[in-house]
């Protein structure tokens, strides 16, 4: 009581009930119930409800451990709202507030930090492409429109590079490759796979922003012999590319930031790259698709996967 006297800065009226309740219960030996209820400004009636709540069995004790377990089987990327749908996959029944609320008691929070994007521009060493896109990442099949880019991944051990290309249809990661080198044998490689995996009489639109990897002979060379449409973003406008920053975006915050990668070598942080590539086309729920995966998604409106 003398602690709480002597910080003004405490306010007794912004505590709720159950948060008196377990006040009251540790100064209750040292000062009169009556004093402590008049004190916290709490009826009797209210503190015996607050013992008798807490004193109850906890009735969401094991849908509590199967959100923390869905947490961390997911890489703990996972918010309240997928969460409740990866609960609703498995047949419980449980609201998005309650949902919410128990990640909140079980301190179950998704960190994003945020970090400088990696560049390739190099002036405009070849004439500029229209922007085809124009914005529009809508796309009613897969494989109409493609998106690619690369990004950086700064390791105590040195820096790999990922080269990527996300289909505009699902979101899915359709082609990757990986190098601790940002050269042109990083985009080449990779476009060749998604060429050599692409469904027959299938000649997308790919879209890229203005580096200088997706301007030199070996890609546009690639890129006219398969019959593709090349499309470039406006200088530094990534607005352009939305969809793919997007994908970029979620990998960091879910793989890369709020870990430590200290002494891990490239060739480990590739493999740990790879299988959350794996499982993002292959598992993680996606809200904009009825909380499925993209691969799901293609199988369940019968597009070969």
């Amino acid at each position: 009581m003398a602690v709480l006297k002597k910080d003004q800065g405490v306010d007794l009226t912004a505590l709720r009930n159950r948060e008196k309740a377990v006040i009251i219960d540790a100064l209750k030996e040292k000062y009169a119930l009556s004093t402590l209820l008049t004190h916290f400004q709490m009826a009797k009636s209210s503190y015996y409800y607050q013992k008798a709540a807490m004193n109850r069995p906890d009735k969401y004790l094991s849908c509590r451990e199967k959100i923390t377990a869905l947490f961390h089987e997911n890489r703990a990327v996972y918010g309240y709202r997928r969460i409740h749908l990866a609960l609703k996959r498995e047949g419980i029944a449980r609201s998005e507030k309650i949902v919410q609320r128990i990640m909140k008691e079980e301190n179950l929070v998704v960190i994003i930090p945020r970090k400088r994007k990696y560049s390739s521009y190099m002036w405009e060493i070849t004439p500029e492409v229209e922007n085809v896109i124009s914005r529009n990442f809508h796309a009613d099949r897969p494989y109409e429109k493609l998106l690619t880019d690369i990004t950086e991944f700064g390791l105590s051990t040195g820096k790999l590079y990922l080269s990527a290309m996300i289909d505009c249809f699902d979101g899915m990661v359709v082609g990757w490759t990986t190098s601790s080198h940002p050269n042109a044998d990083l985009v080449n490689t990779m476009l060749d796979k998604v060429i050599a995996d692409l469904p027959k009489d299938c000649c997308p639109i790919i879209h890229s922003d203005r580096g200088c990897h997706y301007r030199w002979p070996g890609w546009i060379d690639r890129m006219n012999q398969a019959g593709f449409t090349r499309s470039m973003s406006k200088k530094g406008c990534s607005p352009d590319n939305a969809a793919r920053e997007g994908f970029f975006g979620r990998l960091k915050n879910e793989l890369f930031y709020g870990q430590s990668w200290v002494s891990v070598s490239l060739e480990t942080f590739q493999l740990e790259l790879d299988c959350y590539i794996n499982w993002y086309n292959q598992k993680r729920i996606r809200l904009s698709l009825g909380g499925l995966s993209p691969m799901e998604y293609r199988r369940h409106l019968g597009f070969s996967a």
